[in-house]
């Protein structure tokens, strides 16, 4: 799986020009067993980030900085376009992505419009990977959470719906509970809300706790690798309510939801924890502790990807490699030879240290590309 081109017109510091990520006559057979390597070089705040989100969202739907669809248009303009051109098993897909400022994003797949975003899901597998991430370990669950939910929903299109479903449903339930303080006639309606939680929050945590233990599985090779053999790795799924007891918690909750006006039981307060021999590094890891497990976290991801998938996915870089020691460096950039790769840097040293071969380099500066010859 390759993406081959990106045509953006009025995204972010983009107005109009197109981008070729994949020079080479690749055919299926190298495509295959041989991996591209895209670099964009340039100063900071030049847009390099921009053109990954650009691929991102034409993947997911989404931006993986959580942006609105109207903050990602060119201010003076009222819509933006991405055009980009993967290709699957030797099979082209034209995916176009219109951002609208007032209304809902067109989305086509070979010029033939979509429904559902999770129509697209499968075409196009991506791992974005940024500085941001590193943080995913002593940040709050709600990152945690995150992490898990926009993989899962690339993996497996029925939860990005369950998931979907149940988050309109405990908006609507919330704006229930706060309703109900004027108009507690309104209390009755409460149950239906309560069976329809449950529902799709059973689903989404049964799929959240496969999803880690598989997780858990790939993880310990790589971190005890990254590690020097010195620790071991454990994932573990904290849900917040078991399947078993979610109906009952549900109905227990109720007279505390009410004088709180939020939903206080359900996946929505899920966590995921990380044991490193034993400990929880959550709360007594090292930072050094915690950013190893981070990239052991990513370089797991992506071997799941292409367990589930029998493919492999596409990995955006964003200036991640500024943000690891040298080990850390040279085993990341050993360990992605085999799939296509999209990185920004603001300069090529740690590339050139690491004898990593680079197949294109793109200079970026305010806005525009320029491409350039790689490097050995």
């Amino acid at each position: 799986m390759i993406v081959k081109s990106l045509k953006l017109k009025n995204f972010r510091n983009y107005t109009e020009q197109e981008i070729e990520l994949n020079f080479r006559n690749y055919n299926l057979l190298n495509i295959e067993f041989d991996a591209a390597t895209n670099i964009f070089c340039g100063d900071n705040a030049q847009g390099k980030t921009n053109i990954l989100e650009s691929i991102y969202l034409s993947g997911t739907t989404k931006s993986h900085r959580g942006t609105k669809d109207r903050d990602m248009i060119q201010f003076g303009h009222d819509e933006a376009h991405i055009e980009t051109v993967v290709e699957k098993n030797g099979i082209p897909f034209q995916i176009d992505m219109h951002l609208k400022k007032n209304s809902p994003k067109g989305i086509a797949i070979n010029k033939i419009p979509i429904r559902k975003a999770s129509e697209l899901f499968g075409i196009i597998n991506i791992v974005f990977f940024s500085p941001e991430d590193l943080n995913i370990i002593k940040n709050g669950p709600a990152e945690r959470r995150r992490f898990i939910d926009l993989e899962l929903a690339q993996l497996d299109k029925l939860y990005l719906s369950d998931l979907s479903n149940y988050n309109r449903i405990i908006n609507q339930r919330n704006k229930l509970l706060k309703d109900m303080y004027f108009n507690p006639g309104l209390r009755e309606t409460l149950n239906i809300w309560d069976s329809q939680l449950v529902s799709y929050g059973s689903k989404i945590i049964e799929k959240r706790e496969i999803f880690a233990r598989q997780l858990s599985e790939i993880i310990g090779e790589i971190h005890s690798k990254l590690s020097g053999g010195r620790e071991q790795i454990v994932i573990q799924y904290e849900p917040d309510v078991s399947i078993e007891d979610f109906e009952q918690k549900m109905k227990d909750s109720q007279e505390r939801d009410i004088r709180a006006k939020i939903t206080s039981v359900g996946p929505h307060r899920d966590d995921f924890s990380f044991l490193v021999n034993g400990i929880d590094i959550r709360k007594y890891g090292s930072q050094g502790q915690q950013r190893t497990a981070a990239l052991s976290l990513k370089l797991s991801e992506i071997e799941l990807v292409k367990k589930i998938t029998k493919d492999t996915p596409v990995l955006l870089l964003d200036d991640v490699l500024s943000e690891l020691d040298s080990n850390r460096q040279n085993y990341l950039l050993n360990s992605i030879g085999d799939i296509q790769t999209i990185i920004t840097c603001t300069g090529l040293d740690e590339f050139i240290n690491n004898r990593f071969e680079i197949d294109r380099v793109f200079r970026v500066e305010n806005g525009k590309v320029e491409a350039s010859h790689g490097t050995e």
